[in-house]
């Protein structure tokens, strides 16, 4: 039988799979454990306090079912950057697996394609996870939360890819160029794209800066599937803008795991 270009991309996943899977049980309970955590200190126990001053910036739901959604989503840019980040430079500057699989007859791009798949299985198991334990608490929504799950892992690729780029282009030990990902980057867009309070609450000096993260967009369009309340020319919206990030960071990561790795 002879090997297709989708056959040498399921091996770059296959390996991938095969790597991860000596820590597979530790990363599945701290999917668990995470969003437990989480729910209770924040949700029930902060919630308790929010909901003293009323409900009407949330939407008139409990602060918990505000939050449920956004946790959900946060959670999966989490893992995508994890994995995009210190995991895959690894395999081009210490490890060096990349240079040995791209000699065989897997290209740089399928191995790229590979790379984007492994992503994205983490983030559906991790998500699948994260949203049992919300259904545990009640706080998932009807049937249509379960949307929350795909939601998830399109906002998540969406900026996973872009890193994935960028993992292929640093030169030197990676430290500088991640810490500054993550300080400035992640944990900004954590804080400050709805998943704690409304972007309402923000002055409007900075909350413009919300509607360029992927976040928001992904927060958005998880609490429309669980709690509802948002039109539908702004679902669409929200779809446009991670598909389209989503796509062009293929491309682009694409692009710079040719340039690496051929010589």
């Amino acid at each position: 039988m002879v090997a297709t270009p989708g056959t040498y991309r399921l091996r770059m996943w296959e390996y991938l799979l095969r790597s991860w899977r000596p820590y597979f049980f530790s990363t599945l309970g701290e999917a668990l454990l995470a969003p437990v955590l989480y729910l209770l200190a924040l949700g029930f126990g902060m919630g308790s306090l929010v909901n003293r001053n009323g409900t009407e910036a949330l939407g008139g739901v409990p602060y918990v079912d505000f939050i449920a959604p956004a946790l959900l989503v946060a959670a999966a840019l989490q893992v995508a950057i994890g994995e995009s980040t210190f995991a895959t430079f690894a395999r081009f500057k210490w490890t060096r697996t990349l240079w040995g699989t791209t000699a065989t007859p897997i290209t740089p791009a399928q191995a790229c394609d590979g790379h984007v798949l492994f992503i994205g299985t983490r983030l559906l198991i991790s998500s699948a996870m994260y949203f049992v334990v919300l259904a545990l608490f009640g706080v998932a929504g009807g049937p249509s939360g379960l949307l929350m799950i795909p939601i998830a892992l399109l906002c998540a690729l969406s900026c996973a890819v872009w890193v994935l780029a960028l993992s292929a282009s640093i030169a030197d030990d990676g430290a500088v160029a991640f810490n500054l990902l993550i300080r400035f980057v992640v944990l900004p867009m954590t804080l400050f794209s709805a998943t704690f309070f409304p972007i309402s609450q923000l002055p409007w000096a900075v909350r413009w800066l919300a509607f360029f993260s992927p976040l928001w967009h992904g927060n958005e369009l998880a609490r429309a599937t669980a709690l509802g309340g948002v039109s539908g020319w702004a679902i669409v919206g929200h779809l446009t803008f991670l598909v389209v990030l989503g796509a062009s960071g293929f491309v682009m990561a694409r692009r710079r795991f040719t340039r690496r790795l051929v010589v």
